[in-house]
């Protein structure tokens, strides 16, 4: 049986209830598609986000890792194809809960990008397939999300370890998004962002190599 490592965040950067969070603990100790998934909340500390998901991944030796953040102004699954060497956490004046707001690259000499090794047409297909609106996202931003995902891609790429891995970023839900300072903010509730991972899950097992069909799209993420 493979193993999947699924990660989320808990509640910070303005957000009053992580979708992220949500899901992986709904996901937790699930077996999808003959995978058992495994469920772990990352801290909200920049200098500890990758550390502690490494540890997890040496831990639990995974065959995927699928990392998971809130988007808030997405309205759609978003399956990520590439993290960048950079985190502007000043650009968008959210500190971590440790008060840090770096401006930096992540890994000093590390390469300028990592693509995702998940099978993120795939992965998409099988969400609308499965009534979820998903699309393939082009950035994850220079904030926490795309720290983790560099780093995790980083981690495996030095280590020449065997597992594929990739973010997919999650709308606000709808009690976030009725917050007065929110109205207008598109969401999505959990129970269907969770059966929209399910579908995701079951094609990343399924694959892997990624399906060479492509995907339509009427935004560029």
């Amino acid at each position: 049986m493979s193993k999947i490592l699924l990660t989320g965040f808990g509640d910070w950067a303005g957000s009053s209830a992580n979708p992220a969070k949500a899901v992986a603990k709904a996901l937790n100790g699930m077996t999808i598609a003959d995978a058992s998934v495994s469920g772990h909340i990352a801290p909200s500390v920049f200098e500890e986000m990758i550390p502690s998901v490494t540890a997890e991944i040496d831990r639990l030796l995974p065959d995927i890792v699928i990392s998971m953040g809130e988007f808030g102004g997405r309205g759609l699954l978003t399956v990520e194809r590439l993290a960048q060497n950079y985190i502007d956490a000043k650009r968008y004046g959210i500190a971590d809960e440790a008060g840090v707001q770096p401006q930096e690259t992540i890994v000093p000499g590390g390469p300028a990008a990592y693509y995702a090794t998940l099978p993120i047409r795939a992965m998409v297909k099988a969400m609308r397939a499965a009534g979820v609106p998903a699309d393939i996202s082009d950035t994850a931003g220079t904030f926490g999300c795309n720290l983790l995902m560099y780093g995790v891609l980083h981690y495996i790429a030095v280590n020449n370890l065997p597992i594929r891995a990739g973010w997919v970023h999650l709308p606000s839900i709808p009690a976030t998004a009725a917050l007065e300072e929110n109205i207008g903010m598109p969401s999505m509730s959990i129970e269907t962002q969770i059966t929209g991972l399910r579908a995701g899950i079951v094609a990343a097992v399924e694959h892997e190599r990624d399906i060479g069909d492509p995907v339509k799209s009427n935004w560029q993420f």
